[in-house]
């Protein structure tokens, strides 16, 4: 079965839909774990590389700028974990006094 490129746009956009209630889901958890938020990491990363390659059309863009637009998209999740990892230190850090 070979699908044109509308028919891939719209099993993606309703991948992203489906991947955005499954997040709302997670976030409405009363207690948040490891990893519930590794999961949310995760699916943030996917959604990225789906909006990055698909909607954008960076998938044959300069790779340079692919990249860039990539590494967002992992760089992000990452601070995520970090901010549930060490609440207390990011916040001294971060805090202005």
């Amino acid at each position: 079965m070979c699908l044109n490129k509308l028919q891939i746009i719209d099993y993606l956009w309703l991948l992203l839909i489906t991947l955005t209630l499954f997040s709302a889901y997670m976030a409405e958890r009363s207690t948040p774990e490891l990893m519930s938020v590794l999961i949310m990491a995760a699916v943030l990363a996917i959604k990225g590389r789906i909006i990055v390659d698909h909607f954008m059309e960076l998938k044959h863009s300069h790779r340079l700028l692919r990249r860039l637009m990539q590494t967002y998209f992992y760089v992000i999740p990452a601070l995520i974990l970090l901010v549930y990892l060490f609440p207390e230190k990011i916040a001294k850090w971060t805090s202005l006094s």
